[in-house]
């Protein structure tokens, strides 16, 4: 299920000069908001977990993997490169796996990595909340990951679609629609932050069972339909 020279291509497409520097700055920024609030406020536990919800978890893991999910495979699509690899004798649920774990693997690194530093800086893991957002940047990371992939596989404007869902769906209904919370990956992963954190400094409106399901559910799901609709795609000599 894992083909070593498709993840050979994909990180060297993810992790190309543009598209590096665009995972770089999130991050950056971050750290960098980490260290001016760490001066000015100090070390305070609300505080931090404001910062790692509000920005970490809801802006940047979400924008991460709309980069890295949908870059794996969009761009092979769009430019129809991606009928070289199809013509290889390689089995097309097996690029989609191949890709996913590649894109899990950068959205992780460029999202839970500068989360645990920035939460390390803020508090020094007080009321292990540097770890719990950690924790959450990670599972979060592996549903973003399969969403934006499956996104980059049928749509041509899947970073357009993955925006729309990161920055509007997640990050506004997501905050101000009670309802709209519980179809959150946002809120499912701060589901199992909650469980690893100090009472009360992280909350959740999803409880862990339910997000657990969910978040299985969605990683699987999208990775198999993923698969479905590469294995009918047409190569123009087919057509």
């Amino acid at each position: 299920m894992y083909d070593p020279t498709v993840a050979r291509l994909t990180y060297r497409a993810l992790l190309g000069r543009r598209r590096a520097a665009i995972l770089f700055v999130l991050p950056a920024l971050l750290v960098i908001i980490a260290v001016a609030v760490r001066t000015f406020a100090g070390a305070d536990d609300q505080v931090a977990s404001d910062v790692l919800g509000g920005f970490a978890i809801a802006t940047m893991v979400p924008l991460i993997g709309v980069i890295a999910g949908t870059g794996a495979i969009g761009p092979e699509i769009d430019d129809g490169s991606i009928v070289y690899l199809l013509a290889k004798p390689v089995k097309r649920p097996t690029i989609i796996f191949t890709k996913l774990i590649v894109a899990i693997a950068v959205t992780m690194v460029f999202s839970a990595l500068p989360t645990l530093i920035a939460g390390l800086i803020l508090n020094g893991n007080g009321q292990q909340i540097a770890v719990a957002y950690t924790i959450a940047a990670l599972v979060a990371s592996i549903a973003y990951s399969s969403l934006f992939l499956l996104l980059g596989t049928v749509s041509r404007h899947a970073v357009v679609f993955g925006l729309v869902y990161a920055l509007v769906w997640e990050a506004l209904f997501g905050t101000l629609v009670p309802g709209a919370r519980t179809l959150s990956v946002q809120q499912w992963s701060l589901a199992v932050a909650e469980k690893v954190a100090g009472a009360g400094t992280i909350t959740s409106d999803v409880g862990l069972p339910v997000a657990t399901v969910l978040l299985t559910a969605v990683t699987v799901v999208a990775t198999w339909y993923a698969g479905q609709k590469l294995r009918t795609l047409k190569l123009a000599g087919e057509e």
